[in-house]
C-alpha cells in the first residue's frame, strides 16, 4: 500500500451490530493496487448492487457504505450459508496528491471498482535525457 492512502481502523465493527442497526456491520475486504494513474481499490460487497452504495469523500476520507439484499429465493429453503446479509462499511484516508473530481466507480459481481486517479501535477514523470 502507497503512502498516499491508508485503511480507517476506527469503523471495525465486523461483526457486532450497532445500536441502532437491527442487521450487522461489515468491514470489506478490499485490495489496493497502484496504477499508472493513480490507485484502484477492489471492494468485497457480496449480495450489494450498483443502487445499494453510496461513496463520499469528505475532507480526505473516502467514505465507502453498501447494503446487501438477501438473496435467497422465496420457493427454496436454505441450508447452507457463508455469509449473511448486512451493511458494509469501510473508510480510507487519502493524501491531496489525488484528484476527487475524477474518482470512477462501478459495480460489477459483487465487487465495487473505484479508480482514483493522482492529480496531473502529481503524475510521476520520465524526463528525456539528450546528448551533450
Amino acid at each position: 500500500m502507497t503512502k498516499d492512502i491508508a485503511t480507517s481502523t476506527e469503523r471495525t465493527a465486523a461483526g457486532a451490530p450497532e445500536g441502532t442497526r437491527t442487521s450487522r456491520v461489515w468491514r470489506p475486504l478490499t485490495d489496493i493496487v497502484e496504477t499508472r494513474d493513480g490507485i484502484r481499490l477492489m471492494v468485497e460487497m457480496p449480495g450489494v448492487g450498483p443502487d445499494d452504495v453510496e461513496v463520499t469523500l469528505e475532507r480526505g476520507v473516502l467514505t465507502i457504505r453498501g447494503r446487501s439484499q438477501s438473496n435467497q429465493p422465496e420457493t427454496l429453503q436454505l441450508t447452507h450459508a457463508e455469509y449473511e446479509p448486512g451493511d458494509y462499511e469501510r473508510a480510507f484516508s487519502l493524501s491531496d496528491t489525488f484528484d476527487p473530481d475524477r474518482i470512477e466507480a462501478q459495480m460489477h459481481g459483487g465487487v465495487l471498482t473505484l479508480d482514483v486517479p493522482r492529480l496531473a501535477e502529481a503524475q510521476p514523470r520520465t524526463i528525456k535525457v539528450r546528448a551533450a
